[in-house]
C-alpha cells in the first residue's frame, strides 16, 4: 500500500508534471510548430485549415518529447521546494534517507517512460501517417484559391535559386485558365509551357490545348511541342518529404523489418533510420535518467534560500539536447555507430547522475 509520504510527494510531482508538459508543449508549438505552419502556407500553398490540422496530428510526437522534460521539472521543483522548507532535513533527521524520498519519483518516472514508449509505438505512427497523407494530398493538389485572378507562385531549389515560376490568369470551378510555366529545373535549358486550361490532380498537373517551348540559356529555341492534353509532374517529386516520416510512421518492430529490406541502398539514409530506431528506446529512458540527475541537484544545502529548480531544469534540458544534436550529427555522418549516437546523451547524463546521486546520498544536506 502507498504510504502517506509517497502520496504527499507524488501529489506535488504530478501537479508540477502536468504544468511542465503544458508549458514545454506550448513553447514548442509557439516556436518551431508555427514556423512550420507559416512555411507550409507560404511556400506550398496549403490552406490554413489543412496546415493547422497537419500540425495537430503531430501533437502526440510532441508529447513524447515533453514527457521527459515535464518529469525533470516536476522532480527538481518538488524536491527543491521540500529542501527550502527544511522538510528534507526533517525527514533525514527521522531516519528517512534520500533513496526512500526519491523512491516514488523514480516509480513515477518509470511509469511515464512506459507511457512515452507506448504512445510512440501506437499513437504516433498512426497520426504521422495521417499527417503525411494529408500533406501529400494538399501539396499535390496545390489548392489554388477559387476565384483568384492574375497570380503567381514559385518553387525554389535548396540553394534558394528559382526552380519553377507559375502564372495563372484565373481559377474558376476548380480549373486554371491561361497558364504559363517557366521551368528552370534542368541545367542548361529552360522550358516554357503555355496552356489555355489546366488543373491539379494526384497524378500531376493536367494541361489542355497548349505548347511547350524549350530554349537554351542563351535564348536559342531548339524544340517546340504542341499538345491537346498532357500531364506534367511539376513539383510532384515528394520522395524526400515521404522519407522524413518513414521512422515516425512505423513502430519499433515495423521499422526493424523495414531496415532489412534490400530497397535501402543509400548509406546515409540507412544510418539515419537506424538512429531513429534506437531513439525509440533511448528517448523514453531519458525520463528516468533525468530523475537520476535531477534528484541530487534539487536538494540544496542549508545556506541556499532560493528556489533554483526551474533554472536547473532548463540547464539540464539544454545540455541534454545539445549533446543529443551533436551525437545524432556524428551518427548521421558515420563518425560513430547509430546505437551510440542514440544512447550517448543518456550515457553521459547517467554517469554524471550516478556520481552526483552517490555524493548526495552519503552527504548530509
Amino acid at each position: 500500500m502507498m504510504r502517506l509520504l509517497d502520496k504527499y510527494i507524488l501529489k506535488q510531482v504530478i501537479e508540477m508534471f502536468i504544468m511542465g508538459v503544458l508549458v514545454f508543449t506550448s513553447i514548442i508549438f509557439a516556436s518551431d510548430t508555427f514556423i512550420t505552419l507559416i512555411k507550409q502556407i507560404s511556400m506550398y500553398g496549403i490552406p490554413f485549415k489543412i496546415a493547422f490540422l497537419i500540425i495537430l496530428l503531430h501533437l502526440p510526437a510532441v508529447f513524447v518529447m515533453t514527457i521527459p522534460m515535464g518529469v525533470l521539472l516536476a522532480t527538481v521543483m518538488t524536491l527543491n521546494g521540500l529542501s527550502l522548507s527544511s522538510e528534507i532535513t526533517v525527514m533525514r533527521a527521522c531516519g528517512i534517507g534520500i533513496n526512500r524520498i526519491a523512491k516514488p519519483i523514480f516509480i513515477f518516472a518509470i511509469i511515464m517512460a512506459c507511457v512515452s514508449f507506448l504512445v510512440n509505438e501506437t499513437v504516433v505512427p498512426v497520426m504521422t501517417k495521417q499527417s503525411t497523407d494529408l500533406a501529400l494530398y494538399a501539396f499535390s493538389k496545390k489548392n489554388i484559391p477559387e476565384g483568384k485572378e492574375n497570380f503567381t507562385f514559385k518553387e525554389v531549389k535548396d540553394g534558394g535559386t528559382l526552380k519553377r515560376l507559375f502564372y495563372v490568369g484565373n481559377c474558376k470551378d476548380g480549373m486554371l485558365h491561361n497558364i504559363t510555366v517557366l521551368d528552370a529545373s534542368k541545367e542548361g535549358t529552360i522550358q516554357i509551357l503555355q496552356a489555355r486550361e489546366g488543373s491539379t490532380t494526384e497524378e500531376g498537373w493536367k494541361f489542355q490545348k497548349g505548347a511547350i517551348y524549350t530554349v537554351t540559356d542563351n535564348g536559342k529555341a531548339f524544340d517546340t511541342t504542341l499538345f491537346e492534353d498532357t500531364v506534367v509532374k511539376f513539383g510532384m517529386d515528394l520522395s524526400k518529404e515521404m522519407n522524413r516520416n518513414i521512422a515516425n510512421e512505423r513502430n519499433f518492430i515495423q521499422l526493424c523489418k523495414f531496415l532489412v529490406m534490400p530497397d535501402i541502398s543509400d548509406e546515409e539514409d540507412l544510418r539515419e533510420l537506424k538512429i531513429n530506431l534506437f531513439d525509440k528506446i533511448a528517448l523514453p529512458i531519458t525520463t528516468i535518467v533525468f530523475v537520476l540527475i535531477g534528484v541530487p541537484l534539487a536538494i540544496t544545502p542549508p545556506r541556499v534560500r532560493y528556489n533554483r529548480g526551474f533554472l536547473f531544469s532548463i540547464l539540464i534540458i539544454f545540455a541534454y539536447y545539445l549533446v543529443r544534436a551533436l551525437s545524432i550529427s556524428f551518427g548521421e555522418t558515420g563518425a560513430i555507430v547509430p546505437v551510440l549516437a542514440a544512447f550517448l546523451p543518456d550515457i553521459i547524463l547517467t554517469i554524471a547522475g550516478i556520481g552526483l546521486y552517490y555524493r548526495k546520498v552519503y552527504t548530509i544536506c
